[in-house]
């Protein structure tokens, strides 16, 4: 449930749009989330044996600190919370926010609460801190308390999506379907832009081989956004009874019912609308556009409170899992000191705060969507870095004793690294700005590391 509820958020309710402005095609749409699948699942076959092999919290943190050294780790957990795990809850509880007012107009229609400028701060925004501020308190209550809330909300929507995939192909009156493949590979992307910015649906143009290679990058960023944090519950591996069982269980599990669910979800996106339907749906609420087509008037109020509970959920799983890491970080001298204490409940209350302030500062200032964007690249990146451990630790440290052995290794890590190779270099050529941000994010935390580390050196 941790796996698929910080999996689903909102993103499998919205990047289908901009995929489509990317592709074009019905058939590379759906063969980008197949490459997207591969991908993550792999990783998360690799990840199983690291998880076996240190089945303590910190996750990923912990792998890359046992097996590249300290400052890899650092890197990681640096960015852990500038961006990756803070920026996404911020996200997530922006969608919920955002969804919320499409059921509530008057929080659309109200005046800032501030503006100065371009800066502004919304009762969406306000909304949004109050739900990670009553999620953050309710996991310090204890482990139990944020493992109920997250088996309800996972649960609520797993249902509801299938719901959703099994009433998009009974009730819709006339399928897209056949259409949307029939453009097979030849297809079109480059769409033109009016003066004011917005793409003119009679602007797709046929695209080559190597165009298409740059679309399929560009895609990926949406399809990659929306599977990862599959591996928190990696972080919270010492809260769980026998993890070096449970925890490959359910990344493996989890990973591949999400994205089975996500494949089959498109399916419904491509049979109810057609190609500009999905890549100009409004708002790229193409969720919202599909259920219209499926339910009626009563569409919008269907899907936008199933991005609700996905959302709610989805915010509860990042923020339980989180805090654990930057619990961990702070016992190796590598975060703030307060983050180590467990309060009565057990749980690391001041890391969950810590956690939850910085992510709601992310939501005003307004910036963490294009953070998460451009983040993707450096989140591959990680996941390639640790997955390339696997063979590293396979070649050191023969001898090691591996509870859980990566399923057909090498070829399952030797998957994921060419994948994703070609991800990230797809990326450098025809999208820098999707790269070069993340990479600065990151390397950012290289001069706080080495002011740690002097500050150690003296005492």
């Amino acid at each position: 449930m941790l796996v698929m509820g910080s999996m689903i958020g909102s993103g499998i309710f919205i990047v289908s749009a901009d995929m489509m402005r990317n592709l074009g095609s019905g058939f590379w749409l759906i063969v980008v989330w197949i490459i997207t699948g591969v991908m993550t699942v792999a990783a998360a076959i690799s990840y199983g044996e690291l998880s076996a092999l240190f089945p303590k919290a910190g996750g990923q943190y912990t792998y890359l600190k046992e097996i590249f050294g300290k400052k890899m780790g650092f890197l990681y957990g640096w960015g852990l919370f500038t961006v990756i795990q803070t920026g996404t809850i911020a996200a997530v509880a922006m969608a919920f926010g955002k969804f919320t007012a499409y059921l509530i107009p008057s929080l659309n229609d109200a005046a800032p609460i501030f503006q100065s400028g371009e800066f502004k701060i919304t009762w969406i925004q306000i909304l949004a801190i109050a739900v990670i501020m009553l999620l953050t308190y309710i996991n310090t209550r204890g482990v139990e308390s944020g493992k109920l809330l997250q088996n309800v909300f996972t649960g609520s929507k797993i249902i509801a999506l299938l719901g959703l995939i099994a009433l998009g192909f009974i009730r819709v009156d006339f399928s897209h379907l056949a259409e949307n493949f029939s453009l097979g590979m030849n297809s079109f992307n480059n769409l033109i832009k009016d003066p004011a910015g917005n793409f003119l649906k009679e602007g797709w143009m046929p695209i080559n081989g190597m165009t298409l290679l740059g679309g399929i990058a560009a895609a990926m960023v949406g399809s990659v956004f929306s599977s990862v944090a599959w591996e928190s519950v990696t972080f919270v591996s010492g809260e769980i009874d026998n993890p070096k069982r449970n925890v490959v269980k359910s990344m493996i599990y989890g990973t591949s019912a999400v994205m089975i669910l996500y494949i089959a979800v498109n399916f419904v996106y491509l049979n109810a609308l057609d190609r500009d339907g999905i890549a100009f749906a409004a708002n790229d609420r193409v969720a919202v556009a599909a259920s219209q087509n499926i339910f009626g008037s009563a569409g919008t109020i269907i899907i936008a409170l199933l991005v609700m509970i996905s959302t709610f959920g989805c915010d509860n799983g990042l923020i339980l899992a989180g805090a654990r890491v930057f619990q961990t970080m702070a016992k190796d001298g590598m975060f703030f000191k307060s983050a180590v204490q467990n309060n009565k409940n057990e749980v690391p209350e001041n890391a969950l705060w810590m956690q939850g302030v910085w992510a709601s500062i992310l939501c005003l200032s307004g910036q963490y969507g294009n953070l998460l964007d451009m983040i993707s690249f450096v989140i591959v990146l990680f996941y390639m870095i640790t997955v390339f451990g696997v063979i590293y630790l396979r070649i050191k440290q023969p001898a090691l004793e591996r509870p859980y052995k990566t399923w057909l290794y090498p070829i399952t890590p030797v998957i994921y690294l060419i994948i994703g190779t070609g991800f990230c270099l797809l990326l450098l050529i025809y999208k820098q700005q999707y790269t070069w941000p993340g990479f600065l994010m990151v390397l950012l935390g290289l001069p706080v590391y080495y002011l740690i580390n002097r500050k150690k050196t003296k005492a």
